[in-house]
This record gives C-alpha cells, structure tokens and sequence, in this order.
C-alpha cells in the first residue's frame, strides 16, 4: 500500500492521465439489452443520446486485486476504471458518471486515511453525483463530513434526513444535470440502519421510507424541474424475493412511477445486463448493478427524443482487459 506522500504526489500524474487521447478501438462492444440494441441517433428528429455509467460498492478497491487471488486476480484497479470512464466520455461528451454508495471499507486505505483516498480517486477519475452507503458510515458522520471536503462531485441521498448535521451543507436531496438539452434529475436512497450502522455513526440523521420519498421527489423532479430523465443511485439492494417486508430495487420501481433507471448497490450482485421492473403505470424502470470492488462497471445509453426516453440499451464494461492500465 502506497503512502499518504506517495499518494498525494501522484495524484498530478493521476490527474494528467485522465487527459491522455485514447483510442476506442476494441474496448466499446455493440450494446443489446435483451433483443434491443443501442440505436443510431436520428438528428433531424432532434434526438439525443445520453449515457451513464455507473459503479457500487467499490469498497476501496483502488489498486487492482492482486494476481494470485482466488477469485478476482489482477482485477479493477482505479486507473483502469479512469482509462475507461475517459475512452466513454471521448465516444460521447454527455455521459454522466454515478455512484450507488458504500465506496468506503474493505482495504487500508479507508483504515488509514478515513476516505480522503477514494474521495480523491472519485473526483480525478470524474465522478459526477454519488449517494451514500452504510458504510460511509463507518466513522461516523463527523469523520464523513470531513472525508467530503475531498470530493469535487455531489452527493445525494433523499431518504436521509440529514439537517441539523454536519453534512447538512454536502448531501442534498437531488440534483439536476442538464447534457445537450437533456434535463435529468439525479437523487439518492439508502439502506435503513437498523442493524447496519451503529447508532452512534449515525447520530441526528432520520431514515425515512424510500418508497414515499421516491415518490414525492419523483414528482419535483418531474413536475417542478421538468426532468426528462430520472435516475436513481440506489443502496436498498436488488432481491428478486425479498425477506419479510424488506425494500430493495424491484420493490420500489414497482410501486413508483417515473423512474426511469435504479443504479444498484448493496448486495454486491453482479449482473449481466440490465433487468427491468414495470412500473404501477405499466412503463418500465431499469436496474442494473455490477458486483463489487470496481471490477466492472455498467453502462446505460438512453435515446431521448421530445423530451421522452424512445429507447435505451445496457451492458457491461469490463476491466480486465489489460490495456486499460
């Protein structure tokens, strides 16, 4: 593990990275989700294609695993995931990079430096908007407000009532992004805590139902911001059959009309390609979450057309190929 000088240091010749053309050449794959593949834009209709990519549970993953690991060997790695993020961000300038939460805990990095480190990988590979884990948590909210001063990006989370707390100026309910003309409304919900996160960490914040708050802040976003978009960074957790009366993804898209995509997180699911859940309107909501420690990423492309979502198409993006490091 790199030291708090070594880091620092390098975080210049991180950033300047980031600025390296790239070719395109062998990394993007044709993209289908089920039958449908990503469609070719229509300029004169006046549609727009908008992409985002996505990670969860990243768990400060930033040096690939090591090469004799059992299960991931020389997997991820943070200068991958930049490598990649810019060759997307050069095949479309409207691309929107998320984050589902739990980006702390699981190396010596967070031990020893408490989230400066991911924060700062975050803002240099150029994250856009991030909700929080529980385990951001994991030092209590002092200790997480102080790791925010490190991040150059948002933080959203609806379902945590966090006024009167020293995060009550960093995360806030939603945002809005507007990418060639496209409006799209960004908010974040996490996990209850009971159980989670010790109640010391978690002290002056209130957890509110996510399926009440998505549809009060779905209807802002839609209503008041005029949104033709609407994603939501989730860390409720994806189960196709859910435990008692617990709340992940699925059951929220289900009784939630308006959202059009759930970036997943919490269970560590990796999945293959996008699932979609209808909506009580019969419209589709997508979810899509990618395993854990940065090992993949996900990507979603959206055609926008009038203001409305005409077609979208997902996959995975992979960085194991060793060119991306």
């Amino acid at each position: 593990m790199i030291t708090r000088r070594r880091f620092l240091g390098g975080s210049a010749a991180f950033g300047a990275a980031l600025l390296t053309p790239l070719s395109l050449s062998g990394v993007l794959e044709p993209r289908k989700s089920g039958s449908l593949t990503a469609p070719l834009l229509d300029p004169v209709a006046g549609e727009k294609l908008i992409t985002i990519i996505h990670t969860n549970d990243t768990h400060s993953q930033i040096d690939p695993f090591p090469t004799d690991d059992r299960q991931y060997p020389g997997q991820g790695g943070a200068a991958r995931r930049a490598t990649l993020v810019r060759r997307v961000r050069q095949e479309n300038p409207n691309t929107l990079l998320i984050d589902a939460g739990d980006a702390f805990q699981g190396t010596p990095y967070f031990n020893f430096y408490k989230g400066e480190v991911e924060y700062r990988t975050m803002s240099g590979i150029g994250y856009d908007v991030s909700t929080l884990g529980n385990h951001e948590f994991d030092n209590g909210v002092a200790s997480l407000a102080a790791a925010m001063k490190f991040a150059s990006f948002d933080f959203v989370s609806s379902n945590y009532d966090v006024r009167g707390t020293p995060l009550e100026k960093r995360v806030k309910s939603y945002v809005v992004r507007e990418l060639a003309g496209v409006r799209i409304g960004l908010f974040g919900l996490g996990i209850s805590p009971t159980g989670l996160i010790t109640p010391a960490n978690f002290q002056g914040i209130t957890y509110q139902d996510p399926v009440a708050v998505s549809r009060s802040v779905v209807k802002v976003l839609r209503e008041t911001e005029r949104c033709h978009l609407i994603v939501c960074m989730s860390h409720l957790g994806y189960y196709k059959v859910p435990k008692g009366d617990e709340i992940g993804d699925s059951q929220v898209a289900a009784q939630v009309d308006g959202i059009d995509f759930i970036a997943s997180g919490h269970t560590h699911t990796f999945m293959k390609q996008p699932v979609v859940q209808k909506q009580p309107s019969g419209k589709e909501t997508i979810i899509f979450q990618v395993g854990k420690s940065g090992i993949n990423l996900g990507r979603v492309d959206f055609t926008i057309r009038g203001g409305q979502v005409t077609a979208w198409a997902g996959h995975l993006l992979d960085l194991r190929d060793q060119s991306l490091a």
